[in-house]
């Protein structure tokens, strides 16, 4: 059984998915951008603005699914340009203080609204 998750405090989907799903105990949330909410804004400027916003996203996502960053085994993250990894590094560490999950981190030419910064996670949830 799939289980949709959503909330308010994270972005609208902007296409035809869902902020997250849970399956057998597993979030596996969408990939965030740096986007307000409420406005559906872009937040931020510089990588670190823009990776606070994705966290914040993905933090509500996973509370909304009842897990964590302490629950999260696995993070994709996509840089628009890989000369921002060492800042965006410094903000992303700000969020796994106990616990690392395992990560793949990837340049790619383009993201949606021509944002620095999308982050996916996959989180064991609390039954």
């Amino acid at each position: 059984m799939i289980k949709k998750v959503h909330t308010e405090s994270a972005p609208k989907a902007i296409g035809p998915y869902v902020q997250g799903n849970i399956v057998n105990g597993l979030l596996f949330a969408s990939g965030q951008v740096p986007l307000h909410p409420e406005t559906g804004e872009i937040v931020g400027t510089t990588i670190k603005e823009q990776t606070e916003q994705v966290l914040k996203n993905v933090a509500a996502i996973l509370a909304e699914a009842g897990s964590s960053f302490d629950q999260v085994v696995k993070t994709t993250c996509f840089l628009k340009n890989m000369e921002d990894f060492a800042a965006f590094n410094e903000v992303y560490a700000g969020a796994f203080t106990d616990h690392l999950p395992a990560r793949s981190a990837v340049e790619v030419a383009r993201l949606p609204k021509d944002v620095l910064i999308e982050i996916e996670v996959i989180a064991s949830v609390h039954a």
